[in-house]
């Protein structure tokens, strides 16, 4: 690609991982494994969720979507790092690599917001189990799914208009595995500096406000739960996910999306039977 007289950029090279064959092939195996138990575990709770009648209820709900959103974020960027390992010459179009930052931001906006969702649905069935069902009503849920997009949208929207519109004219390596936002605004041939700290402080304000609600929502949770006994301490533990934890690592795209299937399968004895029933039928 002529890059000379400030040519426009149409691809990116991605950098990936500057390690030797060996490594890669490694790697290679690894991340199709992951990638690959990803799939099947979100896939395994969607259908079991959908199909299973001692499942429908508003926690595992929300836990479908969110394993929805967990295969989607992963599909968005996994499958394109393993076919780079098998490749030397490790190249995305310019509006491949725009789809990526747009899709990655849109599914972490949204599973962010679906945890936060997912923590006062616990909140409610721990702290106000009387009015449980009153409360998280069917219209909630889907407010709570349809709110969780519309955020995730907006979010997204908010950073990938600006960056659309960038000219890119010169430099056009991402040392990265994917396209990462803040590193393909810094190629632009024009000072975005403001642009870089509208960014950053745009995902750091949304990861921040959720962690925040879920910190709040677990440690109130953890609180009332205490003042039980400790059968009903280890009972209300193994029906939430650990949320707060998961919220820090979301735009990891190839180890969080896994975990779900892993708590929810082996911490919730309920799914567990209901994932059991679905495969010996």
């Amino acid at each position: 690609m002529d890059l000379k007289n400030g040519s426009v950029v149409t691809e990116f090279i991605l950098v990936g991982f500057s390690v030797g064959w060996e490594l890669q092939f490694v790697f290679l195996v690894t991340f199709s494994l992951i990638y690959g138990a990803t799939v099947l575990g979100n896939v395994l709770i969607m259908v079991t969720v959908t199909f299973s009648s001692t499942l429908h209820s508003p926690m595992y709900f929300l836990l479908g979507n969110l394993s929805f959103l967990d295969m989607c974020l992963s599909t968005v960027t996994t499958p394109k790092m393993i076919r780079d390992l098998l490749t030397e010459h490790k190249v995305i179009s310019m509006w491949g690599c725009m789809a990526q930052m747009f899709f990655m931001h849109c599914f972490g906006g949204a599973e962010a917001t679906l945890l936060v969702a997912m923590a006062f649905d616990r909140y409610v069935a721990i702290c106000k189990p009387l009015h449980y069902r009153t409360i998280m009503s069917h219209k909630l849920l889907k407010g709570f799914v349809i709110l969780s997009w519309t955020i995730g949208f907006i979010h997204t929207m908010s950073q990938m208009v600006l960056t659309v519109n960038l000219p890119f004219c010169g430099p056009h390596i991402i040392d990265n595995i994917f396209c990462d936002l803040p590193l393909v605004i810094k190629l632009a041939c024009m000072d975005t500096y403001t642009l870089e700290l509208f960014v950053i402080a745009g995902s750091g304000l949304l990861s921040f406000i959720c962690f925040l609600l879920l910190l709040v929502s677990y440690t109130v949770i953890l609180l009332t739960v205490q003042q039980r006994s400790s059968g009903g301490l280890s009972k209300a533990l193994s029906t939430f996910s650990f949320a707060g934890n998961k919220i820090l690592a979301v735009f990891y795209t190839v180890i969080t999306p896994l975990l779900n299937p892993i708590i929810y399968t082996l911490r919730n004895e309920k799914i567990k039977r209901a994932l059991w029933t679905r495969l010996c039928a």
